[in-house]
């Protein structure tokens, strides 16, 4: 009976294992593909009613809006790079959601945070959500809230 319970265990494992590098893979080549500027490629990866959340507050796109920002910039081939430092994946109980958040690496921006949400479809995993954020820490955050405010004329 021990070892019945035992595989069953091990199944479910890897299992989940497999999801999890599945999704991982997505988000890798997410990133990969915003790199490369390869505009097709980086677009299959979202499910069609996508939505993408940018650093800027006004940032908030339906995938054809973000399409439309990006494709000039990838048509200038440079794209955008972020390196994951750390990533955490989650799922839903029946396995055909996961979200995600991950510390990145990016020139320009420096430490940011992507967190998503995926959805499981016949065509594999695809991107439904991503955020993209800056991570500020606590010490500075007041300093950085006052400038927000001063950039929006709250004051």
């Amino acid at each position: 009976m021990r070892l019945i319970v035992l595989v069953l265990c091990l199944v479910c494992f890897y299992g989940q294992a497999s999801e999890k590098d599945k999704v991982s893979a997505v988000i890798d080549s997410l990133h990969r593909y915003a790199s490369e500027a390869k505009f097709d490629s980086y677009f299959k990866l979202y499910a069609s009613e996508a939505i993408f959340i940018g650093t800027d507050a006004s940032e908030t796109w339906t995938l054809e809006e973000f399409k439309n920002y990006a494709k000039p910039v990838f048509d200038r081939g440079s794209g955008w790079t972020y390196k994951s430092r750390d990533r955490h994946i989650y799922f839903s109980p029946n396995q055909d959601v996961a979200w995600f958040d991950e510390l990145l690496d990016n020139a320009s921006l420096g430490l940011t945070r992507g967190t998503g949400v995926l959805v499981k479809t016949e065509a594999g995993w695809k991107v439904t959500q991503y955020h993209l954020t800056i991570p500020i820490p606590n010490d500075i955050a007041d300093s950085v809230a006052e400038q927000i405010k001063a950039y929006n004329g709250m004051h």
